[in-house]
């Protein structure tokens, strides 16, 4: 997390929020031969402290469990792009890259399998929603044990979640002026993911 505490005054709130509506991650354990990562769908409770998702069996993550629970985070990305000096339209400033990123850190542990299915269901119906007015996808469509044989490569695991920090680095830290004159920049020449919405939390940032 950035040190800059203009860019970490988002309340836990708005870092779930963001952390549930993302729901997709880059989870990260010490491993015995250094740190282990894997890129995961999840869904968070609503109260933010219990996070369900799924791994292949052949993962590292998921053999590193097998000896017990882990000391994990799972960090979640989201709009981010370079930012040009010239932007500001300033004297004396420097490049930078402004994001969004929330850190979800806690205890990793594996489930017992008969758990993994409703995993699967509630995360596919939590993503579907949103996806309306298409009619809903539910496991029900598969074919007779099509479902059951694909499920045996995965597993299912959970995380407790005891901490959780934000950063928004979205040049709370400049003029007003000049923190929107470079927003207008990064929607039209941002380098990076999702610039537009990055201009539109630079132009009014939630924190």
């Amino acid at each position: 997390m950035h040190p800059n505490p203009a860019f970490r005054k988002a309340d836990q709130d708005a870092n779930l929020a963001f952390a549930r509506q993302r729901s997709f991650g880059a989870l990260a354990v010490n491993g015995p031969d250094g740190p282990l990562l894997a890129h995961i769908p999840f869904q968070l409770s609503e109260d933010g402290t219990r996070l369900e998702a799924h791994l292949v069996r052949s993962n590292p993550v998921w053999r590193l469990l097998q000896e017990g629970s882990q000391q994990a985070v799972i960090a979640v990305g989201g709009a981010d792009s370079y930012i040009s000096s010239d932007w500001y339209g300033i004297d004396d400033q420097v490049p930078t890259w402004n994001y969004v990123a929330v850190h979800l850190r806690g205890t990793l542990r594996a489930l017992p399998q008969e758990e993994l299915e409703g995993i699967l269901r509630r995360l596919s119906a939590a993503m579907e929603m949103r996806l309306a007015p298409k009619p809903v996808w539910t496991m029900d469509k598969m074919g007779e044990g099509i479902a059951e044989r694909m499920m045996r490569m995965i597993a299912p695991v959970a995380m407790d979640v005891t901490r959780v920090d934000g950063t928004w680095k979205l040049g709370q830290n400049k003029p007003e002026d000049v923190r929107v004159a470079a927003a207008g920049q990064v929607a039209d020449h941002g380098l990076g993911q999702e610039i537009g919405a990055l201009a539109g939390l630079m132009k009014e940032p939630p924190c």
